[in-house]
């Protein structure tokens, strides 16, 4: 039963990969800029699900987003999910984050930006979800142990923000919470791990590109990726 379920979890994970690039692309942009509604050529995009490449034949801009290592990665994170957390409820909340996950690390990657039509409603969906995980027999977690653990996790990034707005966006903050919310569903030491996984890979990422001298001390890094790889990396652990 188990294999199964990580193979419907890999599946899962392929097509959310393979959805993901187009909303990926038309939310890259700048703030207070409008959605992105062409691509690059300047070719209208329609829709916000499939993948990112352009319609009209012969136009230069082709594939203009994320291509299919997106969907093998979101399979192997999906499938690697069901794999260590099993036949509970809660499995479906984390499968229903990849997707989000993957589009907000794009976006920020590009842009600098953690936009707020997909991080608020990541935090009521994932608090409400796994308030409905809490009530089946099967769940392995606290929900309000998850509040508790979003809340905290909320203020050290705000913290972190008022100290040095140059070095946190507030996107981050509003990301925190529901990074919070996964972690501190299986306790307390899981979420220091994911949390310190966060921010030691993004440690880790600005000394290498220093050392290679593409960056130096004051190149601004997007948070969002490590954020979201320390919390996969609690959650798995």
């Amino acid at each position: 039963m188990h294999v199964y379920l990580i193979a419907l979890a890999a599946v899962w994970g392929t097509a959310a990969g393979l959805l993901a690039p187009r909303t990926a692309y038309r939310l890259a942009v700048p703030a207070e800029e409008p959605w992105a509604a062409a691509c690059p050529s300047g070719h209208p995009v329609r829709g916000w699900l499939g993948p990112a490449r352009c319609r009209v034949p012969d136009c230069p801009s082709g594939r203009y987003g994320l291509g299919y290592g997106a969907a093998a990665g979101s399979a192997a994170v999906c499938g690697w999910l069901a794999l260590t957390t099993g036949p509970h409820p809660e499995l479906a909340v984390w499968l229903l984050l990849v997707p989000v996950g993957l589009v907000l690390a794009r976006v920020d990657l590009l842009v600098f930006r953690l936009p707020d039509v997909l991080t608020l409603p990541a935090l009521g969906g994932t608090a409400a979800l796994l308030g409905v995980a809490a009530l089946l027999p099967s769940h392995q977690g606290s929900w309000l142990r998850a509040l508790c653990a979003a809340a905290a996790v909320g203020v050290v990034y705000l913290v972190l923000f008022l100290i040095n707005p140059a070095g946190m966006g507030f996107g981050d903050v509003k990301l925190a919470p529901t990074v919070g919310l996964a972690l501190g569903w299986y306790g307390w030491p899981t979420v220091f791990t994911g949390t310190f996984a966060g921010f030691a890979l993004g440690a880790l990422t600005g000394l290498v590109l220093i050392a290679a001298r593409r960056a130096n001390r004051r190149t601004p890094i997007p948070f969002g990726p490590f954020m979201l790889l320390g919390a996969l990396a609690g959650v798995l652990y």
